[in-house]
């Protein structure tokens, strides 16, 4: 499966005609180039090396990263992603792929992104629970979570329990996303539905390989 790195513009929204609202959700293909294309003779996939997000300012890559662009003659990118594909890619070092070659309106894609941030939630907010009671003796304790443990036996709280704590910042991947529109000079795609993320946060999409 190829994986591009892209960034989240934002949602928007078209009506189709029969006045139907469709929720878009707008994402931006960074700039990308072959790094490396690595051929197994004993797996029935190759490992592909992809560099995203060109950049001008040779400071805002270190050394290091650097002389791996440096070595291979390619110009300077920011990001570096590693995917799984399928036998008999023709590709080579400093090819570009274009998103209009492996993507068409109607595909399907998943993509993965990093939830919003919540910061310490409780666990009605974070777990949907109901709370305790709003009367009948309980007192100042209406949101909290009860009893998390057992009795002397096992006598502790197992890992995992659902409570109180950091909601957020996961990392989810929403698929089957349908593409409803791809305007190949922005390099911008347009899904229906939502992904994880801020605008502006970088997101990865798995495409599965038809080409």
């Amino acid at each position: 499966m190829l994986e591009l790195v892209g960034k989240k513009i934002g949602m928007s929204h078209l009506f189709k005609d029969n006045g139907v609202s469709v929720p878009l959700t707008m994402v931006q293909v960074y700039e990308n180039c072959v790094l490396e294309l690595k051929v197994n003779e004993d797996k029935d996939f190759d490992n592909l090396l992809v560099a995203f997000e060109k950049v001008t300012n040779p400071k805002k890559v270190s050394k290091p990263v650097a002389g791996i662009f440096n070595k291979k003659a390619v110009p300077l990118f920011k990001k570096i992603l590693g995917s799984q594909v399928k036998k008999g890619l023709q590709l080579k070092v400093g090819d570009s792929i274009a998103i209009d070659e492996i993507l068409k309106e109607g595909d399907k894609i998943s993509i993965r992104g990093v939830t919003i941030g919540k910061g310490f939630a409780g666990v009605m907010k974070r777990w949907n629970f109901r709370g305790l009671e709003a009367s009948h003796g309980v007192s100042v304790s209406h949101r909290s979570h009860g009893s998390t443990g057992q009795r002397q036996d096992p006598g502790k709280t197992f890992k995992g329990k659902k409570m109180a704590g950091h909601m957020g910042v996961d990392a989810v991947t929403v698929k089957n996303l349908e593409i409803i529109l791809i305007d190949k000079e922005r390099s911008i795609i347009a899904v229906k539905g939502a992904i994880p993320g801020n605008a502006g946060s970088d997101v990865i999409l798995k495409i599965v390989q038809n080409f």
